[in-house]
């Protein structure tokens, strides 16, 4: 029974004890829901009511908590993160909803996702992506000697744009293909508006771009829906930048 300025929502959670498992959802009534609490505290109670019971909690991800670390997705009624533009789930507050609701919580679906348990999934394949040349191994100096560097406002701009990228895999679990462009455009395109980057711009887009089809991914669905999922807001021209990345770097890579 909710108290005075609570309200009760029934939750169904995808269940999957391991990814051999055939999983399946199941319902849970959780009480007293604050308006004001987040959506990840509103699963701490409901894990708390289930450890009371002798009960499996619900697995999860978090750390931060705060819209850094992109740990914490999953589907929320269909949609990566939930209802909120521009949010990680763990920034989601319980206002976003009222009494009576029912919410559909399930793991982000990708063949390059394999779910771990529950909500809770292995994203391994984006670090092996970033791994191919998603960083910059050139010495270009400490601190002071970068800063010696002029780069436009406008490049900087958009390098900070692409960069903060998270790497949750909204995109992923939005895409009708799982496509995982997006999340590879911003980490090549990001180095491709520096000068640090220059000397492996080509490599890193070609590395990146094989190993992103090597994990499975799918290819770009063109609709847009990785960036309405992206909690970074992240624009799809970045997309467009990598395609001319990638193509830039096959010509100059067959003329060697």
């Amino acid at each position: 029974m909710a108290n005075q300025g609570t309200f009760s929502i029934t939750l169904k959670v995808w269940r999957q004890t391991r990814s051999s498992d055939q999983g399946g959802f199941v319902t849970y009534n959780v009480d007293n829901v604050s308006p004001g609490e987040s959506f990840l505290e509103m699963l701490d109670h409901l894990n708390e009511t289930l450890i009371n019971k002798g009960e499996d909690p619900v697995a999860f991800e978090s750390d931060c908590r705060e819209g850094i670390c992109g740990t914490c997705g999953f589907m929320v009624n269909g949609q990566a993160h939930g209802p909120d533009k521009g949010t990680t789930i763990c920034q989601v507050h319980m206002r976003s909803y009222k009494d009576g609701d029912t919410l559909t919580l399930e793991p982000f679906r990708a063949e390059a996702f394999p779910v771990i348990k529950d909500l809770t999934v292995n994203r391994d394949a984006f670090d092996r992506i970033q791994q191919q040349g998603g960083y910059n191994s050139v010495n270009v100096g400490n601190a002071p000697d970068a800063n010696a560097i002029l780069v436009g406002q406008a490049d900087a701009s958009a390098a900070f744009d692409a960069a903060t990228c998270i790497g949750c895999g909204a995109c992923v679990a939005a895409c009708k293909n799982s496509s995982a462009m997006l999340f590879v455009a911003a980490k090549v395109g990001q180095y491709s508006m520096l000068p640090q980057g220059q000397p492996e711009r080509d490599r890193r887009a070609l590395k990146m771009v094989s190993q992103m089809d090597a994990e499975g991914f799918g290819n770009c669905s063109n609709t847009l829906a990785c960036e309405a999922a992206c909690p970074k807001e992240i624009s799809t021209h970045w997309i467009q930048r990598l395609n001319r990345e990638y193509m830039r770097a096959s010509l100059f890579s067959r003329e060697k």
